[in-house]
Order: structure tokens, then sequence, then C-alpha cells
């Protein structure tokens, strides 16, 4: 760990100009090999290579159409499971609606018109398959998804019986089901099944009866995010009003303590094989660049591994957690993060970021661009609205299908009480999110266009009628809704931004993002409504739309992109909330 580094794969010289991006990887059992995936110009679809670790030259393979896959490696090192779809029609690489993929396992050395189906539904066109290995290596564990419905369905193949048929293991979909680890044929699971916090269970894949299912950790008030086995013991992060802790527990679920952390934030990490003694950990907050700590796991110690060199003084800035009521008396809670001595006399310039929905989970997050924004004496806030996954599913699904609009209320209820409690004033408040957040921004401008002094709609879906006729987009039915469903389209059509903008209003300074090869949320979204807001704009405000080329929904984009676009939003922001910038800036 201490040794000086060897570079294995730079992203950097895949293109001239950095738009080939590497988007995950997975090594070998033994080492050896790394396979790797690639995206061109932004989009989701990805071609995987490998590379010899020790030479840093890539073998002959080339898996094309691959998109929403993990990699399984066989524990032999001689080829892996991934999932693909069939390859799309000419010209509609980018729209075309993705069905039926399929899992298959590729041998190094073949073509992939060679590689082994090991597994379809043609009878499920939404199903979706992400293939792993276990630590022993003996079986194929198969997560069946469907678009983004929190329910799954886990299958397996036992690898050591060669032309097993694949079993259904949990096929009710009642539920979600995260794999953690296993002992032989006792596979272990992360599960909200009568547990909306979530709980971890037992399930012996030789007797796999409910009824001979065993708790290993019941629900608790705090929301289960991860949970892996290392050193013989369980390793569990959970969420408190929307920040990490992280305790230890033996395997019959009896507690060993909890894992200091440097403060209040986010952990990510604690991966490893059952065994190992060590492990890592991801910590970071608004004010703490992403820091990598080294874990003992028998004395219980943390080291700092790497700590990127950010040229700030964090003691300079503070993070508040504060609650909001919103409109129908729910308690929100929501972070606030500035420098310290902040006045609160209603003028500070301050960007609002939100997101409330699929589950997702706001937590402290460290960004270079806020940080710029802070040190220009500007406030960042974040509001942990229903519909994510703050406290568990029933905070989910209280921001979901008809329930959608309490995101919203909980969001303007959130800018209201910034402005409340004097922290700025409407004219100096900007609102931002991306993609679901996008759509929570257009709603938010649409309903309520005198809270705002501006507005960031980054990459939004803004037509609700129409979000399921592309690409992924059926799978977030289970969120927002189906148009097809004569009710859900009523409450759809209710708070669509695209239909709600009414002409001859005053609309805050709107700054829309999109690129051209998003594959996610199409551009068109932003293309409609950037041009019926300017259309209905009866103010003086100017209705601004960016569209970056060879990019997409958000990833792997270059560096230089990435700042051009953090400078373009920036600039946008202090031009429309007149914001006094400092003398050095």
């Amino acid at each position: 760990l201490d040794g000086t580094p060897e570079k294995l794969i730079d992203p950097n010289g895949f293109s001239a100009d950095g738009t080939v991006a590497l988007t995950s990887y997975s090594v070998s059992d033994d080492g050896r090999l790394i396979a790797y995936g690639l995206s061109s110009g932004g989009s989701d679809w990805e071609e995987w290579r490998v590379r010899d670790v020790a030479t840093g030259g890539d073998l002959p393979d080339r898996l094309s159409w691959v998109k929403f896959s993990s990699i399984g490696w066989t524990h032999d090192s001689r080829g892996f499971f991934y999932s693909r779809y069939d390859e799309p029609k000419a010209g509609e690489q980018l729209e075309q609606a993705n069905y039926f993929q399929k899992l298959y396992y590729h041998r190094l050395g073949d073509a992939q018109s060679a590689d082994r189906l090991v597994y379809e539904r043609p009878d499920h066109k939404e199903w979706g398959f992400q293939g792993t290995v276990t630590d022993d290596g003996r079986y194929l564990v198969i997560n069946v998804w469907r678009g983004t419905e929190i329910e799954n369905g886990i299958f397996y193949q036992d690898l050591g019986d060669p032309g097993s048929p694949v079993v259904e293991l949990l096929h009710d979909f009642d539920a979600s089901y995260d794999f953690v680890g296993n002992d032989g044929s006792l596979f272990w699971f992360e599960t909200k099944l009568g547990a909306p916090r979530g709980r971890l269970i037992a399930v012996d894949a030789a007797s796999p009866a409910r009824e001979r299912w065993r708790e290993i950790l019941p629900q608790t008030a705090e929301t289960l995010e991860s949970a892996s086995v290392l050193a013989g013991r369980f390793v569990v992060t959970y969420l408190k009003d929307a920040h990490s802790r992280v305790r230890m527990f033996d395997l019959a679920g009896r507690p060993l303590g909890e894992i200091e952390l440097p403060g209040l934030g986010t952990v990510t990490g604690f991966a490893g094989r059952p065994a190992d003694r060590e492990t890592f950990y991801l910590f970071t907050s608004y004010t703490t660049p992403s820091t990598v700590y080294h874990f003992d796991l028998d004395r219980g110690l943390s080291r700092v591994f790497r700590r990127p060199p950010v040229t700030f003084d964090p003691a300079r800035y503070e993070t508040r957690q504060v609650f909001f009521t919103s409109k129908d008396g729910t308690r929100v809670p929501m972070f606030i993060t500035a420098k310290k001595g902040l006045a609160l006399a209603g003028r500070n310039p301050t960007l609002l970021y939100g997101y409330g929905g699929f589950d997702v989970s706001l937590t402290p997050t460290f960004a270079v661009g806020n940080l710029v924004w802070m040190e220009m004496g500007g406030v960042y806030a974040v509001a942990n609205l229903r519909g994510g996954g703050e406290y568990g599913e029933e905070w989910h699904q209280a921001g979901s299908k008809l329930k959608k609009q309490n995101v919203f209320d909980d969001f303007l209820a959130a800018a209201e009480w910034l402005i409340a409690n004097r922290y700025t004033s409407r004219e100096r408040l900007a609102v931002s999110g991306r993609s679901n957040g996008g759509l929570l921004v257009g709603a938010a401008l649409t309903q309520r266009p005198d809270l705002f002094g501006a507005a960031v709609v980054g990459v939004g879906v803004l037509d609700m009628l129409r979000f399921h006729r592309f690409t992924i987009g059926w799978g977030w039915v289970s969120d927002y809704g189906s148009p097809d469903n004569p009710e859900e389209w009523r409450a759809l059509y209710a708070y669509s931004p695209y239909h709600n903008l009414r002409a001859g209003t005053a609309y805050p300074a709107t700054f829309i993002t999109t690129a051209d090869h998003d594959d996610r949320v199409v551009p068109a979204h932003s293309f409609k409504f950037a041009a019926a807001l300017q259309r209905a704009q009866g103010g003086p405000e100017p209705i601004l739309i960016r569209i970056e080329t060879r990019a997409g929904h958000g990833i792997g984009k270059p560096t230089s992109k990435q700042i051009d676009a953090a400078a373009d939003e920036l600039g946008f922001l202090v031009r429309a909330l007149g914001v006094e910038l400092p003398e050095e800036g």
C-alpha cells in the first residue's frame, strides 16, 4: 500500500477531446486482468475491454451494446458474466426504448458473437439482469430488476454443477432484496420486506421456504443503507437524518461497536472478501473533499490513505442541519453550508438544491463548484425531500406517483423557510436540480414563479406525458406513474412543467442545460421546455439554454467540460442574483 503507484488505465488517452470516458471496471479474482467499460460522448452505451495488469496491454476482446450491466468474473479468471441489449436500429441508438436485456457469459479470447446466453425472459421485456459471482465462486447470483422499481427478484445458478438451471429463489417481486454475501448455500440479504427502513435476513437456498427465513438484524429507527461481510462480521452503514453511521455485528447479529467517523458526512466503501482483515472507505461532507481511509478490522483503527489536495481552509466554513415544516405538516431536514459568521440579514445569495425521487438519498458531498459559490459569499442549501430514501421506503413512497406533489411542496417550503429565517430574499434565492431534480425545479418555477430570483434546470424530465416513450424512460413509471393510466395521467398533467407554463407570466431568470448525447433523459425535454418558456415569458428576465456537444446525462463528462459548465452556471447565478464578487475573485 505504501509503494509507488503505477499507471494502469488513463482515460485521458482514449480520445483527443476527452469525450471517451472510463465508466466502471472489475478486477479478476487472481488480480491479473481488469475488465473496464468505456462510454463515448456521454452515452449510457458502453464498450467493454480487458487489460492485462502486468503488461498494461489490452486483450483483443471487445463487447458492444452493453448498458446497465455489472461484471461477474468466474474464479478461474477465464471469463465473466455481463448483460447487454440487442443492437438498436440504425439512427435510433440514443432514442430507442431499451427492452429485453439478456445475461451472457463471455470467455476471454472468444468473439462476442460466441458468448453463451445464460438467461433471458422474452415473456418479460422490462426485466434486466445483473450477474455477480459469490466470494466462494460457487454461485452466480442474478439480480432481476424492472426499471426503477424498488421490488426485485433474486435468481441463482450453481456454478459447481455444470449445466444446472437458473433457480428462481426470490420471485415474488414483493420488496427489495440486495445480496450481501453467503456461507455455502446460506444467502444474506438486505431487504425492505416488512421493514421500510431495511433489515438483514438469511435465506438458505437449499431450504428456501419463507417460514425458514431468519432475521439477523431487525429494522431500527435509522435507515439501513448497505452491508458487507468482512473478517467474520457484518459492517453496516445506516443513515441518521441523512448522514452516515457505521456499525459492526457478528454473524449472529450481536453488536460489535461503531466505527468512529471524522464528522457529519457520507460514507461509502467497506468492500472486500469475508476473510479480509482490512478494508477501505471514503468519507466526504460539504466541507471535506472525498478522502479514502484504510480501516484495520482487528484493531478498529482508521487512517487516511489518500486525501485530494484542495487549496482551501475548511475551518472557515460550517454546515448546519435544520428542520422545516412542509405544507401538510411533515418535518423535513435541510443542510445549510456557508462561511462561518454568516449574517442573517436577508441578503445572502443562496442556492437551494433538491432531488426528491427514486429512493435516492441526498447526503453531504463535497463539490468544488459549491465551494467556489461559498467563497463568493453564497449559501448552499440541500433539502432532503420526500421521494428520496433518507427515511426509508415510506419516505420514498410519500413522494411518488399520485403523491409526487408532496416533493414540490417540500421544496417550496424549504425556500420559504430560508426567506423567513433571513438567510436570503426572494430576489437572491436560486433553485437547482438535475434529472429528476430538473423536474423538481421545473415544477417549482411553474407553480411559484414569484418565489425565486433564478432557476437552474439540469437535464430535466420536463414533459411528463411522453417521458416513457424514449430509452429507459418506461422504467420511471414506478416513481411517476404512467401517462397511459387515466388517474395517473391527470396527476402528471397537473404538474408537468412543459404543460403548465402560462403565457404572460413573469418567470425568474432560468438556465436550462442538456447535451446532445443524453440517452437517459433525451434532450427533447429541454428543447421543448426552453422554447415554450421563452415564448411564455412575460417578465424581463432571460431564459437561456446551454446545449453541450459530445456529452450525455453526466456520465463521463471530461474535466474541461465540467469546468466550462460550472463556470457558465456560476456566471449565470452571479448575474441573475446580483452577487458582488470579492476583490480577489
